[in-house]
């Protein structure tokens, strides 16, 4: 993209430049979820009739927009910025789980649901929010991890594929 504005579009360069500078003026953390907003509540924290007793936590703004994609959940969000990784020095600090813990421990939840990633990392953060969240009696249920709609078998990978195996569950015959 930088050799094709440098060497075809100086001028859409420019505007990129200005619109880049803009956003970073402008935008900054929802003070309720730390999804990106503009004001101090995003756009989701701040629309009546959302479910405000289910928590879905996430590891990005991008997972918040997948969610809101699928339509298919109407609740609230924490975004953690990251995951736990002591070997980067990414620890419950920097993932904002004073926050989370706060809103958990204050808040009509009834159920969180952990999107975290499927990576080791994804995996330590969900156990030990849930481990919060147990703290606080508070239900946990984690996102189904496996073989995608449509997806063919074959060219599914083995950690993939053993998990769905591992988390399979009864098939109603209704």
């Amino acid at each position: 993209m930088a050799f094709h504005l440098l060497d075809r579009d100086r001028r859409g360069g420019e505007t990129l430049v200005t619109a880049l500078e803009n956003a970073l003026k402008a935008i900054g953390h929802c003070e309720r979820c730390r999804m990106l907003a503009e004001s101090a509540l995003c756009q989701i924290c701040d629309t009546a009739g959302r479910d405000h007793a289910l928590m879905c936590v996430v590891e990005s703004p991008a997972d918040v927009v997948a969610v809101e994609d699928s339509g298919s959940y109407r609740g609230r969000y924490f975004v953690l910025m990251g995951r736990l990784s002591p070997l980067d020095g990414i620890g419950p600090d920097e993932l904002g789980l004073d926050l989370f813990e706060e809103q958990i421990a204050g808040a009509e939840i009834r159920e969180i649901i952990l999107a975290t990633s499927a990576t080791v990392e994804g995996e330590a953060t969900a156990g030990y929010l849930a481990a919060l969240a147990k703290n606080h009696e508070v239900a946990v249920t984690r996102i189904a991890h496996g073989v995608p709609l449509g997806g063919e078998l074959e060219y599914v990978d083995s950690n993939t594929l053993s998990r769905a195996i591992s988390t399979r569950r009864a098939l109603d015959a209704d």
